[in-house]
């Protein structure tokens, strides 16, 4: 008989210092945050320390008073009494931590001082969004994007490593491969140089590939192709509602960045023209700029797109902030001109039905054009479904098409091709009365036969 194994809990401390210039609602929500980041690695944060400061230390990031603080906490364990509120209950009244997680980017030294005070390993908010990526990417291209930002991140920190080392990294030798008066941190660096060249030349291989497979996927569906982007913060429900738009089955985890592959589905029940949607991956705050350079072929998809739909949580109340972020990463993507729709989702998770109510009226009144919905209430998904097709269809043409009957292999293409509103037979043939791209028509009106077109006005005016 087999025993199911219960995984060891994995407790985490959080520590950030608020800065002048950041506001108490600011700093809040990057902690919240900060927490679910811990929360998709796995880590229960127990406790977490704040230090109001002109500045951070330069030493330990912060100041000798907290540090005894928090090395007095992790030193003598802690009890389910002296949690904070809010935080899981521990399974023994001592525990050992296995993280300090930092909400700020912070260099080597600063982290390894902080380690030898606190006695924990520490974790910096920009190394724990990368373990995050590298642990959810799945494609080729992810795995190599991911690669090429941790390798940005630890190259200017070998430099740091070598003045911590002391004379040992400045050793200078001609053997074991390296060249003559290199050291080790030179051949290190020289290391993560060769590689990262490496990756961008397969990322630029894979880029080509991706636009050969666009271009041919075009070509077979024609010009009648339209094309949705889902943008928006991590989290926001955008894999959610990818899959009520397309009856697909796409993750959906209630974790941060729980989709980092751009996937594309149909928009279903397919429509004149076809459009198909793409769910790429979400933004946070501070993301590191190695992350926003490395997934830029990834963001792609919404360069593509006619349409972004810019996916908001409206149960958070840090959305402004959300808005910010998502606004600044689609124009350092070159994607700020896409004309917009914005989707504030969750609205179910907003009180009870007035409370809905009443926030849906004051969003409707703050974003005009915006639309607010559940993607879990079938009903609010099918009313943006039609908002998407209405946009594709607004240049479509209204034309009349006679298709002989020697020529009724084409009814497929019509069908295919064009919004059919009406079809009738007579003796020629079937008159279809459609709406349509003009290109469209006219490439179907040359196949059909041109003798038999000059009544078409005539006969739906009979």
């Amino acid at each position: 008989m087999q025993t199911e194994v219960k995984e060891k809990p994995r407790y985490a401390l959080v520590a950030s210092v608020q800065l002048p210039d950041v506001s108490d609602i600011e700093f809040e929500a990057s902690l919240a945050e900060l927490s679910e980041l811990a929360k998709t690695l796995g880590f229960q944060v127990v406790q977490t320390f704040v230090q109001k400061r002109s500045s951070f230390d330069r030493t330990a990031y912060l100041g000798v008073g907290k540090l005894e603080e928090v090395s007095t906490f992790v030193n003598r364990g802690v009890r389910n009494d002296e949690l904070e509120t809010g935080s899981p209950a521990l399974e023994s009244d001592t525990v050992e931590f296995d993280v300090l997680l930092v909400d700020h980017e912070i260099s080597p030294s600063q982290a390894r001082n902080l380690e030898l005070a606190v006695g924990c390993p520490v974790m910096d908010r920009t190394m724990v969004i990368l373990e995050i990526f590298h642990r959810n990417a799945r494609s080729r291209a992810a795995r190599a994007q991911v690669e090429i930002a941790r390798l940005g991140y630890m190259a200017p920190r070998l430099r740091e490593a070598a003045k911590l080392a002391g004379p040992q990294g400045r050793q200078r030798s001609g053997m074991g491969g390296r060249g003559a008066g290199e050291s080790h941190t030179e051949l290190d660096r020289r290391k993560v140089r060769d590689r990262i060249a490496e990756l961008q030349r397969e990322i630029i291989a894979m880029e080509l590939e991706r636009k050969t497979q666009r271009a041919r996927r075009l070509e077979r569906q024609g010009q009648g192709l339209g094309g949705v982007s889902l943008v928006g913060y991590t989290n926001a429900g955008k894999s959610t509602l990818m899959r009520a738009l397309t009856g697909s089955e796409v993750l959906v985890a209630n974790k941060l960045f729980a989709t980092l592959d751009t996937t594309v589905r149909a928009l279903y029940p397919e429509s004149v023209p076809r459009v198909l949607v793409s769910d790429t991956v979400g933004f946070i705050k501070n993301l590191p700029h190695g992350l926003v350079a490395s997934f830029k072929s990834t963001l792609e998809e919404a360069l593509d797109a006619a349409l972004l739909l810019h996916v908001i949580d409206a149960s958070d109340p840090g959305f402004l902030r959300q808005l910010e972020v998502t606004d600044e990463v689609l124009q350092e993507i070159g994607a700020d001109e896409v004309q917009r729709i914005r989707v504030f989702n969750k609205i179910d998770h907003v009180g009870d039905e007035a409370e809905q109510a009443a926030w849906t009226a004051e969003l409707q009144q703050r974003y005009p054009g915006c639309v607010v919905m559940s993607a879990r209430r079938p009903e609010e998904v099918a009313s943006l479904h039609a908002t998407i097709v209405s946009f594709f269809q607004q240049d479509l043409v209204e034309d009349e098409l006679l298709l002989p009957w020697s020529a009724q292999q084409l009814r497929g293409d019509i069908y295919s091709h064009c919004q059919v509103l009406e079809e009738r037979t007579e003796e020629e043939g079937s008159w279809f009365r459609v709406r349509g791209e003009p290109e469209k028509l006219r490439s179907l009106r040359e196949q059909l036969n041109p003798g038999m077109q000059g009544r078409e006005k005539e006969y739906w005016e009979v």
